[in-house]
């Protein structure tokens, strides 16, 4: 007799699996190009058995989309709280910085998912994703605020603006960075150093 629990846990595993193999496919092919067999292959399962869990390639790249925003944004607010109470404005803008840069380029296929296929994708499939982008948005915003609260915001500058410029230079770094091309360590220090002196006065 099967065991009900062995069946979900594995059927949890496969789902994850498909997750996993779905986001690595949209990172490196980009929504037009990502195949069901692509996936099914990268997920050493047999194609047509993605649809016993997602009714449709569209399902499938949805969750993908929404899981790996909610993470991105777990994963801000986690390094973030664990930051001391006293910790500055400038320290948790810095902090900031390294927790996108690691999650996009070190921790997470699916931040290069999101930052690659964000804008081509349908409103049906990325309606929750962009729920989940708008609260990471707002924690950024919040930063920032803080920053110009505490007049260390430099004088000119529009802060909506330069947060979504501050985080459109974060991005691309998925377009351009390879551990050949310098470590990571070297990339977050001059983030930082470059973010904060744009920012402040």
């Amino acid at each position: 007799m099967t065991d009900p629990d062995s069946s979900t846990a594995k059927s949890n595993r496969t789902r994850e699996r498909l997750l996993d193999a779905a986001a690595q496919v949209l990172a490196e092919k980009g929504f037009a190009g990502t195949r069901l067999s692509d996936i099914a292959e990268r997920a050493n399962v047999q194609a047509p058995a993605i649809y016993y869990y997602y009714p449709s390639r569209e399902d499938l790249i949805e969750e993908v989309m929404f899981v790996g925003a909610a993470a991105m944004r777990a994963h801000l607010d986690e390094v973030l709280a664990g930051l001391p109470s006293d910790a500055t404005p400038v320290e948790r803008i810095s902090a900031a910085v390294e927790a996108h840069l690691r999650h996009e380029l070190e921790i997470s296929d699916y931040a290069k998912s999101i930052i690659r296929n964000g804008n081509q994708l349908p409103e049906q499939v990325s309606k929750r994703a962009l729920a989940e982008i708008t609260h990471y948005n707002d924690i950024w915003r919040t930063l920032v605020t803080e920053l110009d609260t505490a007049g260390q915001l430099r004088s000119g500058l529009e802060p909506s603006v330069a947060r979504m410029i501050v985080l459109g230079a974060l991005n691309w770094a998925a377009e351009w960075w390879k551990p050949e091309r310098g470590s990571l360590e070297d990339v977050i220090r001059t983030a930082q150093s470059m973010v904060l002196h744009s920012l402040r006065p």
